[in-house]
């Protein structure tokens, strides 16, 4: 059986497994994934790591486009994603549902847990600067270098983690209380092409074709992303 490698921002692991075995299953090609935060994997690319297809923030894919080392035709935008925040599976939720609440919230926790390298922690920093509260949240937040920042409240070291939705959604043990409102983010958009130099170039883009099609549509939602 023929295998591609594929490269994958965090965000997509959740829903990328289930669709992965349909893939393989549909077409007899299997699909070697490993996943990373984007700007993790833009090093990995930039420091000369092979892969067939990757799956970015469509910032970072139209960078490594521009680089050469990914191809402009074919790449595709498969969902949009937004940032979140959960708690530990049977906490209160907290209000977050206005700019006020949301940064009473913040105030109020003993820590909040956030990426230092994922889109959502960079997203996350530049908000707690402009709601003017970076000084007291930073003197107390969790900062997860990779990986899933829920998992800091399974073990209680954090009272809120923020991640894309997608993302908090793969740990067990805890909750999504929802979206920060709508009017404070712009949602991530996770994009797929397939490398220029991709040894298994026709896979790869049957892979593309699926990821672009209607039936993945129900997998993405489940995971916590828009189409």
């Amino acid at each position: 059986m023929e295998t591609i490698r594929m490269l994958s921002t965090l965000g997509l692991m959740g829903a990328m497994r289930s669709l992965s075995s349909a893939f393989e299953a549909e077409a007899g090609i299997q699909v070697d994934a490993d996943f990373a935060p984007t700007l993790a994997l833009l090093k990995r690319l930039r420091g000369g790591e092979a892969a067939d297809l990757v799956i970015l923030t469509r910032e970072g894919l139209d960078e490594i486009i521009a680089e050469g080392r990914v191809l402009a035709k074919g790449a595709v935008d498969l969902a949009r994603s937004y940032v979140g925040i959960a708690v530990r599976a049977g906490q209160a939720h907290p209000d977050i549902g206005s700019e006020a609440a949301l940064r009473r919230t913040l105030v109020a926790a003993r820590s909040v847990a956030y990426s230092r390298l994922g889109a959502s922690g960079v997203y996350f920093g530049q908000l707690i600067v402009r709601m003017g509260i970076a000084a007291e949240i930073n003197a107390r937040a969790t900062i997860v270098e990779q990986g899933f920042t829920a998992l800091r409240l399974v073990n209680g070291e954090a009272d809120l983690a923020v991640q894309q939705i997608s993302e908090l959604k793969q740990v067990e043990g805890i909750e999504v209380v929802g979206p920060i409102p709508h009017e404070l983010q712009t949602p991530a958009v996770f994009s797929a092409g397939r490398m220029a130099n991709a040894r298994h170039a026709d896979a790869a883009d049957q892979l593309l074709r699926y990821l672009a099609s209607p039936e993945v549509v129900p997998v993405l939602r489940q995971s916590g992303l828009e189409p």
